[in-house]
């Protein structure tokens, strides 16, 4: 079983772990228009989990704000308001009202069937469909993250056609990442938290003995 603790932290726990992996599988995406796609389709998933901030002016260019942040300021996009200055930040999240409603399928969450409902709201072209395989991805990593080893993709693809109720659909053309693949990436982010922990651990014994230890040697 995977713990929270077992994973690496979140920049901003508010948002919740789906959009921090999607902000960090942003990052990696090479093409330019895929990369800008992403960006937006995860503002707009921030903006349904804070939806009590839509009455403020500034409340898109404060998400792009926090977008950059999550993302280190490593998110070459291009964004609509100037990426924040990392050096004069100070920033302190607000609670975002996350939505109380029964889920049919726990393990997708909340951000991932509001994402789908967003996409099915689309006319039918490419901008939906791509939103249907960057949502088939999502599926499938959050339904391995949920303490499972293995997978069927075609359940996912039901899945996904289902929730959607028929809006959304996986087409021939589409691709699933691989099973090993996200298993594989899922046990290297856990050994880097683990790694992390541990250098920091030893380094505050080291310190502390030497604190303690002081004018002796």
């Amino acid at each position: 079983m995977k713990y929270n603790t077992q994973r690496p932290l979140l920049v901003i726990s508010e948002y919740g772990r789906n959009i921090q992996q999607m902000v960090e599988e942003a990052c990696e995406i090479e093409d330019r228009d895929t990369r800008n796609l992403a960006a937006k389709t995860i503002i707009n998933l921030m903006a349904t989990v804070s939806p009590a901030g839509k009455e403020e002016e500034d409340f898109y260019h404060k998400l792009w704000d926090h977008l950059h942040i999550m993302a280190h300021f490593e998110l070459d996009v291009d964004s609509p308001y100037p990426a924040p200055d990392p050096e004069a930040l100070r920033f302190k999240p607000g609670k975002p009202a996350y939505p109380r409603r029964k889920m049919r399928f726990a393990h997708y969450g909340n951000i991932i069937e509001s994402f789908i409902r967003f996409a099915s709201a689309l006319e039918n072209g490419p901008e939906k469909d791509r939103y249907a395989e960057l949502i088939a991805n999502m599926m499938k990593k959050a339904y391995l993250n949920h303490n499972r080893d293995s997978v069927n993709d075609e359940m996912i693809k039901d899945q996904l056609r289902d929730l959607s109720k028929g809006a959304l659909e996986f087409k021939d053309s589409h691709r699933l990442s691989s099973t090993n693949d996200i298993l594989h990436k899922q046990k290297q982010q856990v050994g880097h938290q683990q790694n992390t922990s541990f250098s920091h651990g030893k380094s505050n014994k080291k310190n502390k003995f030497k604190k303690k230890n002081k004018g002796k040697f």
